[in-house]
């Protein structure tokens, strides 16, 4: 047949499989809640890295504080009395209401209700990883700090205004504040949500301070613990809606394969 004429032409494999549109572009191209799509990116790849060399990080530092803490037998630090004593010097009762706020926001009742609007709005945005991420994490968070905080039994400062128990170390209150802050930052992607983090995550710490329910180690440890719990939740989920998109990407391309092979024409005769 001569390469000129009109078989030659047409084209001998179906249409290309179209990629799917990227979660992971930069910031501000994409609405934080717009429903999610799977396809694996370079910048997605290279933030799980830094996310779990973080979360590495806090885990080594958190236990490098746990083991301060047990040997000084769980009796207060040094920066903890400072800080005690600091905050018992600016006792205000205005500022007593304004450390209340986020013990309840971030109370049981509080992070309850907060988790329930947070996975809602995520699955009715069909972003069911996100609300996959949401819950696990909050839910891990609290599995791991509850115990532990009743396993160590550390003695909170006299005088607390709020909690009694000697369930001091770590910090429950920030711990699962960091988790949901961090988490949401992660998944949203916006500088002006790490900000909002930052300042929540950093609030909770001095609230349950200054209310001298936590010793200063115990928010620490509570907020590396949160860290911790974020991003390895996080690039675990990640690794999980990767390894969906490429299998997902390699059942298309088969598929066009296949639908692009039935529309071929006839070889022509000898």
């Amino acid at each position: 047949m001569d390469a000129s004429s009109p078989d030659a032409a047409i084209p001998r494999s179906g249409p290309p499989a179209q990629k799917p549109p990227s979660r992971s572009g930069p910031p501000g191209k994409e609405p934080p809640f717009a429903p999610e799509t799977d396809a694996p990116t370079p910048a997605a790849d290279a933030r799980r890295g830094v996310a779990l060399t973080v979360g590495v990080l806090a885990t080594v530092v958190f236990v490098v504080l746990r083991l301060v803490v047990a040997l000084g037998g769980h009796q207060p630090l040094a920066p903890d009395l400072w800080w005690d004593e600091a905050m018992a010097d600016l006792a205000n009762p205005v500022l007593v209401i304004v450390a209340w706020v986020p013990a309840v926001a971030g109370g049981t009742i509080g992070m309850i209700v907060a988790g329930v609007v947070l996975i809602a709005v995520f699955a009715v945005r069909r972003r069911y990883g996100d609300a996959v991420n949401v819950a696990a994490s909050i839910v891990l968070v609290v599995a791991i700090g509850a115990p532990m905080a009743a396993v160590i039994a550390r003695h909170r400062p006299a005088g607390s205004l709020a909690e009694t128990m000697a369930t001091s170390f770590p910090s429950g209150h920030t711990a699962v504040a960091t988790t949901v802050a961090v988490t949401l930052a992660l998944i949203l992607r916006r500088r002006w949500v790490w900000v909002l983090a930052t300042v929540w995550v950093l609030l909770m710490m001095w609230s349950r301070t200054y209310l001298h329910a936590h010793w200063l180690s115990d928010v620490v440890a509570g907020a590396l613990e949160g860290i911790v719990v974020a991003t390895l939740v996080w690039s675990a989920v990640e690794v999980f809606r990767e390894r969906r998109a490429l299998r997902s990407a390699g059942q298309t391309s088969a598929t066009a394969e296949v639908n692009g092979s039935r529309h071929l024409p006839p070889a022509p005769l000898a």
